[in-house]
């Protein structure tokens, strides 16, 4: 993914249990229901061998359809906005901007799976996953091979979405858990609008 060394990415599956048929419904009503949303992350990479490569946090917003904002407080400053047109990725550390146009942005950020809509149905093969760690687990392949990661799985406990656990391409596990959730916020525009700083490098569509 897009934050250092990778990010993250979520979202989707298809059951037929009653219980797991539950589940899914109270996902699809996350995913159609929900307008606008913020949480507070926690994010933990690890390497294919099981060595933590990297911990941060921040926050995350989104504003349905396409729009969203996720910003990396901790170990270091970066920013995705997703202004329902371009994406842009901010590095401060490298004073450094890349857009991509919004299409392309699918897959790139859980931001971006959670602010799409019925393309986050489309987009993925779902499937039931056992229970663990006192989570519901869902389960979702990328169906274009051109995806950065090659799983997403998605937790709920009794009050809703509270983890993410995504993996790439390079055998790396992406593990986020979510706290403070709001659904349905008043949120500004401001927050999904970006203009890159005074000098910054822009590069991209």
């Amino acid at each position: 993914m897009l934050l250092k060394p990778n990010s993250c990415a979520l979202l989707l599956f298809l059951v037929a249990s009653v219980t797991d048929a539950a589940t899914i419904e109270r996902l699809r009503a996350f995913v159609h229901d929900t307008q606008t949303a913020r949480a507070t992350f926690t994010q933990t990479v690890t390497d294919a061998n099981g060595r933590t490569k990297q911990e941060a946090s921040g926050e995350f917003a989104i504003a349905r359809p396409g729009k969203f904002r996720w910003s990396v407080e901790k170990p270091y400053k970066q920013l995705l906005v997703g202004d329902g047109e371009r994406v842009w990725i901010y590095d401060a550390d490298l004073n450094q901007v890349v857009k991509r146009r919004n299409d392309q942005a699918l897959g790139t950020t859980p931001a971006a799976l959670l602010a799409g809509k019925d393309d986050v149905e489309r987009a993925f093969d779902w499937r039931d996953l056992p229970a663990a760690g006192g989570l519901e687990w869902l389960g979702a392949t990328p169906k274009s091979k051109e995806s950065a990661f090659t799983e997403i799985r998605l937790g709920f406990d009794d009050k809703g979405l509270v983890a993410l656990e995504v993996h790439d391409n390079f055998g790396q596990r992406t593990l986020i858990r979510l706290a403070k959730l709001e659904r349905n916020p008043k949120l500004p525009a401001e927050l999904f609008r970006f203009t890159p700083p005074a000098g910054a490098d822009v590069v991209g569509d």
